[in-house]
């Protein structure tokens, strides 16, 4: 039986920024109740606002690489199937009452408002930087998800009147001048646990690729002046020396990545206890093994080893190459010795530490197929379809307990080089995103692409593309859904789902009905 988080947030005011707070000194003046609470403890509060958001597999996770060509979650039999909420996503069917996407814009919501109570309880410089980065980063994903940011200033942090509610441009103005003004105030010393310079200009070039799409999902246009500023920031990350493409690309997940990884830009500091010494909360991590694995995966002996969820297409696991080392497959130290596992994609055979096959628990081998349904019936393959997915090598001194070491990548250099690479193409330098992308290549293991463009739309799988590449490098750490947005590809057919009936409805998540009651400055996405 599969487990899953249960939100700590159940009711949240939502909150944010406007657009007439386009520079911060109304911000950074003290708030009505300065010196009432210790400042520190509200900041601390507002990361671990931040906490389920990034680890649940239900929320931004979710969102972004389900609905996509790089995850689904097929129902087996009774398992999984929790009334179609997994597969209405892959499918691109959902409503405005799906669960999920109620929950995540309610959790971004309550992370605006955590935030923003840090601003009107007088906090320092470095506090208010802070307190703005992660404000920013609700208001850019629910920009992202919604296309519209609920918002307060922080005079009426606790107000119980309806939010305003900014446009996709106010938003886009709000979220530019916040991210530039809070970049040199922001402490180097932060990284990459806390809101650091480097996050706020990885966040700003984010906002800067998809200023675009953001203002017309259907129809976007990228001006160059957006495109350099993408390539002058990510520039100014890469001349830095403070981070190197990795050799081994799974020490940037493993158990160790929190010295092992050159990558890190903004990362979550799970240190194996429930808390960082800062009082951060860890985040659980194992959710990203256990959703995929099979109850069997850790050897019988060993009790449930994983939820037999998560899986791959496999169209998308033909982009990659052979010798690629993203694809895993070759032992890892600590983890294959004590399990057998491969990180990377599963497919075929599974065996434990000794070699030995493993079962499934009708007796049948485990082993993983690439052909997967939406619904799968057979009972001989009904827990063994679907390719397997380990981003995170397991941390087996804490498997399943909640506190593992694994830092969750937020932030990686790795997307910085392919960034710039992007607006380089699509100002028309299309030579030097291949040389950037080829040397990237070149450390994973992979040949170099010798003929390269932005994507291909009649097939999506075309591994030449940067589309392609930025799959192959970032696959499960939820980026897919506004990368195919962003490449207009991401309402056509999948091989498990035919093209979109309506080509602009599934751009946008929808507002559930009673947030709309509740706000009437909300307004319903088009297609609801």
């Amino acid at each position: 039986m599969k487990l899953r988080y249960i939100s700590i947030l159940t009711v949240v005011a939502l909150a944010g920024c406007s657009k007439l707070e386009q520079k911060l000194n109304d911000s950074f003046n003290r708030g009505p109740s300065a010196g009432s609470s210790d400042v520190g403890a509200v900041l601390t509060s507002a990361y671990n606002a931040m906490n389920n958001l990034v680890h649940n597999q239900e929320r931004i996770f979710l969102l972004n690489e389900v609905t996509s060509d790089e995850a689904l979650v097929p129902t087996r039999g009774g398992d999984w199937d929790d009334g179609g909420v997994f597969r209405t996503l892959h499918s691109h069917t959902w409503t405005p009452i799906h669960t999920y996407i109620k929950g995540t814009f309610n959790e971004l919501g309550g992370l605006q408002h955590a935030a923003t109570t840090v601003l009107a309880f007088g906090p320092n410089a470095e506090q208010r930087a802070e307190a703005l980065f992660l404000r920013s980063y609700a208001q850019f994903n629910t920009l992202d998800f919604y296309g519209q940011v609920p918002w307060r200033p922080y005079t009426e942090y606790n107000s119980l009147e309806p939010a305003p509610v900014m446009t996709a441009a106010e938003a886009i103005d709000t979220l530019d001048n916040v991210l530039s003004e809070i970049i040199p105030l922001l402490p180097d010393a932060n990284a990459p646990y806390k809101a650091s310079p480097d996050a706020a200009r990885f966040l700003l070039m984010k906002l800067l690729l998809n200023k675009g799409v953001f203002l017309n999902r259907s129809s976007p246009s990228f001006d160059n002046a957006d495109m350099q500023r993408v390539i002058d920031i990510g520039e100014e990350i890469i001349s830095s020396g403070r981070y190197e493409l990795n050799p081994v690309y799974f020490d940037n997940f493993g158990p160790e990545n929190a010295t092992k990884s050159t990558e890190s830009i903004l990362a979550w500091n799970n240190t194996g206890a429930a808390s960082s010494s800062d009082g951060i909360n860890s985040g659980g991590i194992n959710a990203r093994w256990m959703m995929t694995l099979h109850y069997n995966s850790w050897n019988e002996k060993k009790g449930s080893a994983g939820w037999n969820g998560f899986s791959t297409l496999a169209d998308f696991y033909s982009t990659f190459g052979a010798g690629d080392q993203r694809l895993g497959q070759t032992p890892y130290p600590g983890v294959t010795d004590v399990s057998g596992l491969r990180p990377g994609f599963l497919v075929g055979q599974q065996v434990d530490e000794d070699g030995v096959d493993l079962k499934d628990r009708q007796g049948n081998d485990l082993a993983f197929t690439p052909e997967v349904s939406l619904v799968e019936t057979q009972k001989a393959r009904i827990e063994v379809a679907g390719i397997r997915v380990i981003k995170y090598p397991p941390d087996y001194s804490a498997y399943d307990g909640g506190n593992q070491r694994n830092q969750l990548q937020i932030f990686r250099y790795a997307d910085v080089i392919l960034m710039v690479a992007e607006a380089h193409a699509r100002m028309g330098d299309l030579g030097t995103a291949q040389t950037m992308i080829n040397d990237l290549r070149a450390i994973r293991g992979a040949g170099p692409i010798t003929s390269l463009t932005l994507v291909n739309s009649t097939d999506v799988n075309d591994p030449n593309t940067i589309l392609a590449e930025r799959g192959r490098e970032l696959y499960w750490e939820s980026w897919r859904r506004q990368d195919l947005i962003r490449f207009g590809v991401f309402t056509l057919a999948t091989d498990l789902r035919p093209a979109d009936e309506d080509p602009v409805r599934n751009l946008l998540y929808p507002i559930a009905p009673d947030e709309l009651l509740a706000n009437p400055n909300l307004v319903q996405n088009p297609g609801y």
